[in-house]
């Protein structure tokens, strides 16, 4: 079918100056079209969840959830939204990941000023999954060809992984109780259970798993 012009986008980062930026670059393209903008992916989810939303363009590392989690989210509740991860990093863990979380693309920020454009084109009109342009072609075919990793994360349930970051983040379990509207009795249930599945012991292990999986940023 016709890809419906212009591709209505929702930028979700944490950083003004990013969204300032990527708003730049994608007005001056008369099939591009800006309609809602974030800073933190659960939001972002909500927002796409109205129904206007083509593509959403996703910070890895933001608030309450992260760009991979809202992909995935999005990925299973508005499967007709194509998603673009957007992250300071090139990685090949990241790319993997993001691939496995139902994205359609990876964008490093580093090259985003003239790879934005064509990765929100090709997302949106393409089956083929967007690489980075700083990622070596041998890597691209070795992550072609892998099997999608199962990764501690995605043994975490979603509210689970919700938890890990806001702990790694600092927030108490009181906090928490009160950012997710449940009681502090189920946040240590599941900041046991995210324990027990990690085998972690405590919050500065969290966190540099958090780190590691790139629910955060260092």
């Amino acid at each position: 079918m016709p890809v419906r012009l212009p591709v209505r986008i929702l930028i979700a980062d944490d950083h003004a100056v990013v969204r300032g930026g990527l708003r730049l670059v994608l007005d001056r393209e008369p099939d591009l079209a800006i309609v809602a903008e974030t800073d933190n992916g659960a939001d972002a989810v909500q927002r796409c969840l109205q129904g206007d939303i083509d593509l959403a363009v996703l910070d890895i590392a933001m608030p309450r959830l992260t760009g991979l989690q809202a992909a995935r989210e999005l990925s299973r509740r508005c499967p007709d939204v194509r998603t673009l991860i957007l992250s300071m990093h090139d990685r090949e863990q990241y790319v993997a990941e993001a691939r496995a979380a139902g994205a359609s693309g990876y964008v490093a920020k580093r090259a985003a000023d003239r790879d934005i454009v064509d990765a929100c084109r090709a997302a949106t009109r393409s089956g083929a999954f967007v690489y980075p342009s700083t990622l070596s072609a041998p890597l691209r075919e070795k992550l072609d060809r892998a099997t999608r990793p199962e990764t501690l994360e995605r043994s975490l349930t979603p509210r689970e992984s919700e938890i890990a970051k806001l702990v790694a983040e600092g927030h108490s379990s009181q906090a928490i109780a009160a950012m997710l509207v449940i009681s502090v009795k189920t946040v240590e249930t599941h900041r046991a259970n995210i324990h027990h599945k990690l085998g972690i012991r405590d919050r500065v292990e969290l966190t540099r798993y958090a780190i590691r999986e790139g629910l955060i940023e260092a």
